[in-house]
């Protein structure tokens, strides 16, 4: 029911977008909504207020309390809770493999249309409005001439079109993409497909109307700052900022407590960091990382592959030594004598393990693309032990270049697991050497190499960035800060900006209009969440005690670091070692197909990660519509 209150006010909100542009907005909505909300405390902003803002401010603040006793319900996961409808699968199916969109699902299309058809919809209507009034800016001037400036102005409106959208994927820790099952690491293509065509439309929009003033001979307008409107200086330079920018500068600044890291002959790292207890992610969550001795601007987003159940106190992240940053976190690692600084951002990751609803769970990786399923795998052998629980049958196919690199399965296990911790599981193993003929004799008994840490007072674990009520915070955060700008807003239009234009909108400047709400808005913003972290970090102040005097058991032998002389039995696969439930196929690549198609069952779940050919690949078999029982789903950074 929630979640239906959700999605009316969403759709609402996109009904205002689709009736923006139209005759009855500007006729028969506009002139009664300026009567009764343009008030000496808002003026002109109480229509963008209720119509645009406080739909989002709704959702975001309630959604949050809806994520907070969602969690706060969560149990494990029974079979009979997992077992769900496949009759809408068939949206989530890649439709479309190809570049450069990428793997495309019919879900997507489906809303890529519509998003298209709002905006062509907007243009014609806008186009329609205007050329029926339409207004000649200087004497003499053409009709034709007139309508291309019209034209030009409209591409600017379907520019903010694209902007009231554009922040919504990449929003870290959102308490709207969590509703719809999305994560922000998700979701960055739908914000670059936005962006690009914004940044088409803007600079259109642009180059239009600098046309337009070379035409009609107006080319001194390049320099206007306006007063009553928005200025064409001031849009030059946005444009001209746009397109040189992506890149980041504000970051998280959150120091954290590397324990120890593994040295993998592979030339993979993988760093355990100390984490609160009241810290819960799920599998597949990403760490960014920053270490300023190699860059302070540089964050790097890496797979969490520990699990919060088995690891409480504990958060690892798996590095694969590939460019020349990971190379010198490399080489700083092996050397260092005393602990190496690092600050962290996140994690950020899925709301729920939703991959564990499949009766078979297939997982293709190439090289580092591995890493992804060491969490998955992690979280199956918690569920596991809990009693009624329901987990899949586990299928990891995994492509590596050379044997060295078989060493990243030993990371299966975390530093203090034990093999008799995946008793339970039904897991089979098939990795492929694709440029070795055979197993090789030098280096195959070279073991992993841990080294551990110093404690550094100045670092701490890691912690939700708002503490184990993070989503309820985050609510009070959204609620609290929209409503002090409204407050201020009010108080500064009603007591300093009306005594000046009596709300004429001719007198006070409109850049000035513009810097207060940037003012107000930010104020607000500072203000509440400064607040809200301030408190919770004194309060997780009291765990970061705990962390002191915490000591790293010595690691035990994990079950591929001598893959191929592992003595240590699989109970749960009688008299055989794991190096004997783990095919090695050398020379060789998978047959993707072979194997996709011969999964037994009637629901499988299909997860690829690595290289992008691999993932396509994955996603034309899964989409063929030969075997309807492979459910796809892609893990990754790009498409």
């Amino acid at each position: 029911m929630i979640r239906l209150i959700f999605l009316v006010v969403f759709l609402g909100w996109i009904v205002i977008w689709i009736l923006l542009p139209t005759k009855v907005y500007k006729n028969t909505w506009t002139p009664k909504l300026e009567s009764k909300l343009n008030s000496t405390y808002f003026e002109g902003e109480g229509n963008n207020l209720l119509l645009f803002s406080f739909p989002v401010m709704f959702i975001a603040a309630f959604g949050s309390v809806y994520l907070h006793f969602q969690k706060e319900l969560r149990k494990p996961t029974c079979k009979s809770a997992v077992v769900s409808s496949n009759r809408l699968s068939f949206l989530k199916r890649p439709l479309l493999v190809m570049a450069p969109l990428g793997i495309v699902t019919a879900m997507e299309i489906a809303f890529a249309a519509m998003f298209i058809a709002l905006l062509i919809w907007s243009l014609a209507n806008y186009l329609y409005v205007s050329f029926g009034h339409l207004h000649m800016h200087k004497q003499g001037e053409k009709i034709w001439q007139a309508k291309f400036r019209s034209v030009s102005l409209r591409l600017g409106y379907i520019g903010n079109i694209c902007w009231a959208f554009l922040f919504f994927p990449v929003t870290r820790g959102s308490s709207i993409l969590p509703l719809v099952g999305l994560t922000s690491e998700s979701s960055i293509k739908y914000h670059i497909w936005v962006g690009h065509l914004s940044m088409i439309l803007f600079a259109a929009h642009a180059v239009g109307f600098i046309i337009y003033w070379a035409m009609t001979n107006q080319m001194a307008e390049m320099l206007e700052w306006s007063k009553t409107w928005v200025s064409n200086v001031a849009g030059e330079i946005a444009i001209v900022v746009g397109l040189a920018i992506y890149l980041r500068f504000l970051q998280s600044r959150q120091r954290a407590r590397l324990l120890s890291s593994r040295l993998l002959p592979c030339g993979t790292i993988e760093l355990n960091f100390s984490k609160s207890r009241g810290l819960y992610y799920n599998p597949t969550s990403i760490l960014f990382l920053n270490v300023p001795s190699i860059s302070k601007l540089q964050w790097h987003p890496f797979t969490v592959t520990s699990n919060c159940n088995m690891e409480p106190e504990t958060l690892t992240v798996v590095i694969k030594r590939q460019g020349s940053w990971s190379q010198k976190l490399y080489q700083k690692i092996s050397s260092s004598v005393g602990p190496v600084e690092m600050s962290v951002e996140g994690p950020y990751g899925p709301i729920s393990s939703h991959f564990l609803r499949h009766e078979l769970l297939v997982m293709v990786g190439g090289g580092s693309g591995v890493t992804p399923f060491i969490s998955i795998i992690r979280q199956i052998i918690f569920q596991s032990t809990q009693p009624d629980s329901h987990i899949p049958r586990i299928l990891l196919v995994c492509a590596f270049k050379n044997s060295g690199d078989l060493a990243i399965l030993d990371l299966l296990l975390p530093i203090n697991g034990t093999t008799t911790q995946i008793t339970q599981l039904q897991l089979q193993i098939e990795a492929y050497i694709t440029r070795e003929e055979e197993q090789p004799i030098a280096d195959t008994k070279k073991l992993l190499q841990t080294i551990r840490f110093k404690p550094n007072q100045s670092d701490s674990p890691i912690t939700a960035a708002l503490g184990p009520n993070n989503w309820l915070w985050l609510g009070a955060v959204i609620t609290s800060s929209f409503v002090m700008f409204l407050l201020l807003l009010g108080i500064v239009t009603r007591y300093y900006i009306y005594p000046i234009d009596h709300n004429t909108g001719e007198i006070y400047h409109f850049s000035y209009f513009v810097l207060w709400d940037l003012l107000l808005v930010c104020a607000s913003i500072v203000i509440a969440s400064g607040a809200a972290f301030l408190w919770c970090k004194k309060q997780n102040g009291v765990e970061k005690q705990q962390i002191e005097n915490l000591e790293v058991p010595n690691p035990t032998a994990s079950p591929g670091s001598d893959l191929y002389s592992a003595d240590t039995e699989l109970e749960s696969v009688p008299h055989q070692s794991l190096v004997q439930a783990t095919n090695v196929h050398f020379g060789a690549r998978p047959d993707l197909k072979r194997i996709l198609f011969e999964c037994k069952g009637s629901d499988v779940g299909v997860l690829a990660c690595g290289p992008k050919a691999m993932r396509h690949e994955v996603a034309k078999i899964c989409s063929s519509g030969l075997a309807d029982n492979l459910h796809f789903e892609s893990i990754s950074f790009d498409w």
